[in-house]
């Protein structure tokens, strides 16, 4: 069996707070709409989160949720513990 190694790739991602929307809207620009609201979580009621409105379908991000943008342009939620895992801050 061959084995792979994820090429290293820097991306520019947004953490979603649950409070700033506009600042999520805003990096995305005019290929997307984002929409508060709210969603099923783990066992029982909602919580907040937003929906992403973009040409590759609806996707929704809840609150710690990262907000990604892809090599090619492309918008997606991904999971604290995902990106913690992924990435690593870029400095200088």
């Amino acid at each position: 069996m061959a084995r792979y190694r994820k090429r290293p790739v820097e991306i520019e991602a947004v953490h979603y707070d649950g409070t700033n929307r506009d600042e999520i809207a805003a990096f995305m620009g005019r290929l997307a709409q984002v929409e508060e609201k709210k969603l099923p979580g783990p066992g029982r009621g909602l919580h907040d989160g937003i929906v992403i409105h973009t040409l590759e379908g609806d996707m929704t991000a809840s609150t710690g949720d990262w907000i990604i943008k892809g090599v090619q342009g492309e918008f997606y939620p991904c999971k604290p513990d995902i990106f913690a895992a992924t990435y690593e801050e870029v400095t200088g």
